[in-house]
């Protein structure tokens, strides 16, 4: 007995000797092809800067470079330098110094293109349409967004001069800003659609986003009675995990896991917990997503669709379950970094790509239907992974027509919003807000001069048909037929502008409505013609089928 206990420990301690072995090892050879690389990576920034026949900027040169060997990983895992900090501090925090707009590139200026209400741009009278000549008596000729939106961020209680080109006014304006701390509302919007439904519209997850979205829904409930409400994440790119993970709390109870992240090294496998009491856990709620709700909105969703919690509706998300972690670099630089994979309560990831298996051509191809696994809800109910979240109830958007496209791109709706302003100096309440035949027939006068102009899909292809019947010497021979065909396809601009009057008028009343009453004016405006939230407010206020939808009796299909 006392032979074999010491064979054992013996062949315990071989085996121990050989894993270390191993590891060791491989730590080895990975810190000697690190330290290798570096060295050579080195030598030649040192022999390129000295010998190249021109002269190069050493900054630029090593930015490319990082920037080129990071984008081979995926497009999260970025270098922040020292300049960038501020920038990667708003979109954490939602928190800047500045004058509280956004702006937008106009031919060889910047313009305003949506003052914050209640932040210093829109207290100055700065309005949307507004063109920067100057900023503190330098030109703003020729400068890109991002160097304009640098002059104009700055301490709070600092003042910064702007001169700016107003339609309708002679002369240029002086304006005078004090910039004060912006801090950028996660819940923009909030309010009852009808008499008993709420509804929240989450547009990131910065700090405190739980906390506003929590301050929402008790306003909603004080307010009288709910049947549901609706938390709409459309569009919505993510931010913050903990606030993911604070706003599912609101709904489920505490203890219950949201979500876990698993990565290479052990210390990146955590499990996240619902820490708090919820707000109401029975209260039915209908989450809004589409192709754009990313990340964090995917937490939120899919925790609630795994855990039965809520009726998910719209269109697949965009499939984002890479984690990202901050690493301190040298000179206040910083290194945001993919360090694991998201999981929600069913067991499945959420990304849809996978950028450790490229193409040859260095492309990265969506998980097929075929390969990807089932998982099981909480109540039994199938769902699967693949990437991104399958809604319960798939709602498609209206897809804009070729001409409201247009007339978008290049900033016709826009511009006429800014006309219309000028010469109107109120307007009913965003929800009231409606134009009509006069206003149309207006708008049509306005596009007169305009180029909008653009190709159908069936002429791109007939285009591409002719091209290749040229190479073929083919074309000649159909040149009669291939004339006549684009005569036929040929569209009518005028025709296309009254067909889609209807889509048309809804854009510019949005647009109008947010000169007036700013981001709130935007979403009120929209929503009143909106199926994919009439569809979630429809659901909640049955309450069998949203009932059988979460058991999975009831087959989810759009009404």
């Amino acid at each position: 007995m006392k032979y074999n206990l010491r064979r054992l420990k013996t062949a315990l301690l071989v085996l121990g000797t050989v894993v270390v072995t191993l590891v060791s090892s491989a730590f080895v050879d990975d810190y000697f092809e690190v330290s290798k690389n570096l060295d050579i990576f080195s030598t030649l920034y040192r022999e390129v800067n000295m010998y190249y026949v021109d002269s190069t900027d050493p900054g630029k040169l090593m930015r490319k470079g990082i920037d080129s060997m990071l984008e081979n990983l995926d497009p999260y895992t970025n270098y922040i330098p020292e300049s960038d900090i501020e920038d990667y501090r708003f979109m954490t925090t939602g928190q800047y110094g500045g004058i509280g707009a956004l702006i937008r590139q106009h031919g060889d200026y910047i313009q305003i293109s949506d003052p914050y209400e209640g932040y210093p741009a829109q207290l100055a009278d700065l309005r949307a349409g507004d063109v920067i000549l100057e900023i503190d008596g330098r030109s703003a000729k020729g400068k890109k967004t991002d160097e304009v939106s640098r002059a104009l961020k700055g301490s709070p209680n600092t003042d910064v001069k702007l001169l700016i080109r107003r339609e309708g006014e002679e002369n240029p304006i002086l304006k005078t800003i004090t910039r004060k701390e912006i801090k950028v509302k996660s819940v923009p919007y909030a309010s009852r659609i009808g008499d008993n439904i709420g509804y929240i519209r989450l547009s990131s997850f910065t700090e405190n986003a739980s906390g506003e979205v929590g301050d929402a829904l008790k306003r909603l409930k004080q307010e009288g009675e709910l049947k549901g409400v609706i938390l709409d994440l459309r569009g919505n790119p993510g931010g913050l995990l903990n606030e993911a993970v604070n706003i599912s709390n609101l709904f489920v109870e505490r203890g219950q896991e949201i979500v876990s992240t698993r990565g290479k090294i052990r210390e990146m496998d955590k499990s996240y917990k619902a820490q708090n009491n919820p707000l109401d856990p029975q209260l039915p709620v209908a989450v809004l997503v589409n192709s754009g709700s990313a990340s964090a909105s995917e937490i939120v969703s899919g925790s609630l669709q795994d855990l039965d919690r809520a009726v998910v509706v719209g269109q697949r998300t965009f499939g984002k379950g890479l984690v990202q972690t901050t690493r301190p670099l040298s000179y206040n630089a910083q290194l945001k970094i993919t360090t694991a994979k998201y999981y929600i309560p069913s067991g499945r990831c959420i990304q849809a790509l996978d950028y450790s298996h490229r193409n040859e051509d260095g492309s990265v191809g969506k998980i097929a239907d075929s390969l990807t696994h089932e998982f099981k809800t909480k109540a039994g109910r199938t769902v699967r992974d693949g990437g991104g979240i399958l809604p319960d109830l798939i709602a498609e958007s209206d897809k804009l027509s070729n001409i409201a496209q247009s007339l978008l791109s290049k900033n016709l709706i826009f511009d006429y919003a800014t006309r219309y302003r000028r010469n109107h100096p109120d307007i009913p309440a965003a929800r009231d807000f409606r134009l009509g035949d006069a206003d149309f027939a207006d708008f049509e006068a306005f596009l007169k001069d305009k180029d909008y102009d653009y190709s159908t899909r069936s002429e791109k292809t007939l285009e591409e048909l002719r091209k290749i019947a040229d190479e073929e010497a083919y074309l000649t021979a159909v040149k009669t037929e291939y004339e006549a065909l684009k005569a036929k396809l040929s569209h009518d601009k005028q025709n296309d502008l009254r067909k889609n009057k209807a889509e048309i008028l809804e854009l510019l009343q949005e647009e109008i409505a947010s000169r007036y009453y700013y981001q709130v004016g935007r979403i009120e405006a929209a929503l009143q013609h909106d199926p994919q939230l009439n569809e979630a407010s429809n659901l909640l206020r049955d309450a069998t089928r949203y009932s059988g939808i979460l058991k999975g009796t009831i087959r989810a299909e759009a009404k």
